[in-house]
């Protein structure tokens, strides 16, 4: 699909130019668990794919894990952190309720230019965060965009419920879009939401609705909940048609992709949905086994180490897809 402006000529598309990724230097295996709670690796394994994750220390906050792949994703570009102009940090598990992770960050990188603010739309944010900054691109309204996911779910994580604690992870991901005039860049991109299931996933303590409390605290409101049998089947079907819809619009077919990176939440999720769309697991990229789920952080890691182990190369088209709490859904095509 092309955007003709005002002239005649085709308005630009935004482009990922760079990305970076960090994670946690601790380790928690699987069988690390198994001395904490009553679990396995062989049942974490056959239910999640999931065999470690990655861990904040106790001093590290979001904002801590967003400078360091920030960096990294600024080196690779070349830029300075005087250049960027807008700041989009996707995270549900900020440094505080205010002022804005986004905020923190471009005070630590130096970003003096940038304007910063969060999005929430938990595993999916980095792909909200991703199709504001592609408005903006092609509106001209800003030039150079640093878009980050970076989440700390294991100081939200209820470490006694086995359902939960053996899913997450921390990390973060950071990726540069500014604008181009070549054939390539941000084909189609589309965000979705359903509130009604808001249930099936959530952290129902610390907002204006159940404050902090005694009572909170005792009753692990601060902790994530998870409906985890229900969410399988929702998440299933909602990526499938997220998906079909993005590669319909640019009038193609599953088979043209290059690679599936998806949501790295739970391989029996991203099998189903390969299978859904008649694509082999060769042409679908999962790190989920080393690092887990780590909500907005999860897509941009999985695509720095796609593109770092020669899985992306020039000209590819590649689909990011993502599905979390709220009910969110998104999905990206990309030609690289």
């Amino acid at each position: 699909m092309t955007f003709p402006n005002t002239k005649g000529c085709l308005l630009v598309r935004s482009r990922i130019i760079s990305i970076g990724s960090y994670l946690p230097e601790r380790v928690l295996s699987n069988y690390d668990l198994e001395e904490m709670l009553d679990t396995s690796d062989e049942w974490i394994i056959e239910r999640t794919g999931i065999r470690e994750r990655r861990i904040a220390d106790e001093s590290q906050a979001a904002s801590d894990l967003a400078f360091e792949a920030s960096k990294i994703a600024l080196e690779r570009a070349g830029l300075n952190a005087e250049e960027i102009d807008l700041i989009i940090v996707a995270t549900v598990t900020g440094d505080m309720p205010f002022p804005s992770t986004a905020c923190f960050l471009q005070n630590r990188l130096g970003a003096s230019r940038a304007v910063g603010f969060d999005i929430n739309a938990t595993c999916s944010g980095f792909l909200y965060a991703l199709y504001i900054a592609d408005g903006f691109i092609r509106s001209a309204m800003h030039r150079k965009i640093l878009v980050v996911g970076a989440d700390v779910l294991s100081k939200f994580t209820d470490w006694k419920d086995r359902t939960t604690c053996v899913i997450f992870g921390d990390g973060a991901g950071a990726a540069i879009v500014e604008s181009t005039s070549e054939d390539r860049g941000i084909l189609s991109m589309s965000i979705n939401s359903d509130g009604s299931m808001w249930e099936l996933i959530n952290i129902p303590g610390g907002g204006s609705r159940n404050p902090a409390s005694a009572d909170t605290l005792k009753k692990g409101m601060h902790n994530i909940r998870m409906k985890g049998n229900e969410t399988f089947k929702v998440a299933v079907r909602t990526l499938e048609d997220a998906a079909l819809k993005t590669l319909a619009d640019n009038n193609m077919d599953p088979s043209q992709l290059s690679l599936l990176v998806p949501h790295q939440a739970n391989l029996r999720i991203i099998q189903a949905t390969a299978d859904r769309l008649n694509l082999p697991m060769e042409k679908v990229f999962v790190n989920l086994e080393r690092y887990g789920n780590t909500s907005a952080a999860s897509i941009p890691i999985a695509l720095d180490e796609a593109l770092t182990s020669g899985r992306i190369k020039d000209g590819d088209y590649i689909l990011l897809e993502a599905f979390g709490g709220g009910l969110t859904w998104a999905s990206a095509l990309i030609k690289w």
